[in-house]
């Protein structure tokens, strides 16, 4: 078996160390004929992650990532408060790192490795899972709504994967990665016949893959809502009056739906992939909390020092011919109320993009173009721009995050008034799901179209945007259209 790089690259790599290195490590494989959903169901054994991407252009459903046995799981608070579990080397890492906040802490984290060059793209190891919407308390200090903490979680959970699989759906190929950890106390020859074991190991658990049953979600009954039809309009009404008084011009109110389920959490996620394909689908399991979702909607990308958001705002459905497919794409493009908003929501792209790039690099490619899913259209737009000298990754998540599309403008007040109008913790909803690799990559989805399973119960939340005429009506008739298709996975049905 040849694995890249060899033996000499990484005794050399290790020998100019100057903190726990990280070498890729990786032989390549033709693509098997599994979907990576039955890879990864026939290799799970206990936590694990799943990303992959099942519609967009190429830039965007090129890549899926596998890994089923993290290294350690990472836990921190809205304080900077972090708790390690998993290898030992992994928690020693940790040790000591003091940070005003969550996004700090994942950062003097991340930043305590170097990683070895590797020809692999986008992400061939670091952390992959969730920072929650409650991240807002460490991104915005002056936001000063606190709701009632129904949800007891840290505000950023992540698995770190060092051992992963890469599938390239373009190139056909497959991608298995051991990233050795090399650090003072650790033998660099050891590391590397260890890491190539691990990989010979994998290589032949996936060429004698056996089909692992799809798992059942089960039935789920009727789900519960958090507030009453009664409820929701009274804030409807109370965020059009702040409308009125020019405080904000849009809010994303939302509605948590919670149901019992006593089948396979993966389940979940087989239904979404099928019934609900999007460029972001991702299925984590932290063994005690499983996150199934299927966003369509990109929160920040970094890359080669590019960073990228990519707005999504109007809607119509797919139409059942393609002369109805552009005939509705056509109608959505002229509802002023549809251009308006979409408008508004890339105005604020550009700031938040503008915030961390150089000057003069902001541009918007592809300005209100639609983009079509498999039972609906959208209008989009990519802006993106260059890194400024100083700025990296975490820089720009504090830039783009929340994004405007589950929150409002302007973005701060429409966050204060949204915390006074549902009174609960959002918790994963409305904050970003990706990876953070080693290399210094970041892809982060708006956390939306999103089921989370804890105990025993599965709970999903779903928003409308609130602007000057919204009827309360129709917003929660909206809520309960986005609702229905999300507990339908669930095999349960909206309240």
């Amino acid at each position: 078996m040849n694995t890249e790089p060899g033996y000499e690259e990484v005794v050399a790599a290790a020998a100019r160390r100057e903190r726990p290195l990280i070498v890729p490590v990786f032989t390549e494989i033709p693509l098997p004929a599994s979907s990576p959903a039955d890879l990864y169901a026939s290799l799970r054994d206990g936590p694990g992650f799943l990303l992959e991407s099942l519609e967009g252009d190429e830039k965007t459903a090129c890549y899926s990532f596998i890994c089923t046995a993290p290294a350690a799981t990472i836990a921190v608070t809205a304080d900077g408060a972090m708790t390690v579990s998993g290898d030992p080397r992994i928690r020693e890492i940790a040790n000591g790192i003091e940070a005003a906040d969550a996004v700090e802490a994942v950062r003097s984290f991340m930043d305590r490795f170097r990683v070895a060059p590797s020809p692999l793209q986008r992400f061939s190891g670091g952390l992959a899972g969730y920072f929650s919407y409650d991240l807002i308390s460490s991104i915005h200090p002056m936001f000063r709504v606190e709701p009632a903490e129904d949800l007891k979680e840290p505000v950023a959970r992540f698995m770190l994967a060092r051992d992963c699989l890469a599938l390239d759906h373009q190139g056909e190929r497959l991608a298995v990665i051991g990233n050795l950890l090399i650090t003072d106390g650790a033998d660099a020859e050891e590391e590397y016949h260890r890491g190539r074991a691990a990989i010979a190991e994998r290589v032949a658990r996936i060429c004698d893959l056996i089909p692992a049953s799809p798992g059942d979600p089960g039935s789920s009954g009727v789900a519960a809502s958090s507030c009453t039809p009664e409820e929701f309009s009274g804030a409807v009404l109370r965020v059009k009056e702040h409308i009125a008084a020019g405080d904000i011009f849009q809010a994303v109110l939302s509605r948590r739906l919670t149901c019992r389920i006593g089948g396979d959490p993966f389940g979940v996620y087989r239904r979404l992939r099928a019934t609900n394909p999007s460029p972001y689908m991702y299925y984590l399991d932290f063994s005690d909390r499983q996150v199934a979702g299927s966003s369509p909607e990109m929160l920040v990308r970094v890359e080669n020092g590019r960073v990228t958001t990519v707005p999504i705002a109007g809607t119509r459905p797919r139409g059942s011919t393609p002369a109805e497919d552009d005939s509705l794409a056509a109608e959505l493009l002229a509802d002023e109320k549809e251009r308006a908003e979409h408008i508004m929501l890339v105005d604020l792209a550009r700031n938040d993009v503008g915030a961390v790039s150089a000057y003069g690099s902001v541009s918007v490619e592809g300005f209100m173009t639609i983009e079509r899913f498999s039972h609906v259209q959208h209008i989009v737009s990519t802006v993106s721009g260059t890194l400024r000298e100083g700025c990296d990754r975490f820089d720009a998540l504090r830039s783009c995050f929340p994004a405007g599309t589950v929150s409002g403008a302007p973005k701060v007040r429409a966050m204060q008034i949204i915390g006074e109008m549902e009174g609960l913790r959002r918790g994963i909803y409305a904050g970003a799901v990706g990876y953070l690799g080693f290399s210094g990559t970041m892809d982060l989805a708006i956390a939306i179209r999103t089921v989370i399973v804890q105990d025993g119960v599965a709970s999903v939340q779903v928003g409308a945007g609130i602007v000057a005429d919204s009827d309360p009506d129709r917003e929660w008739a909206e809520t309960t259209s986005k609702g229905r298709a999300m507990l339908a996975a669930l095999g349960a049905e909206v309240q």
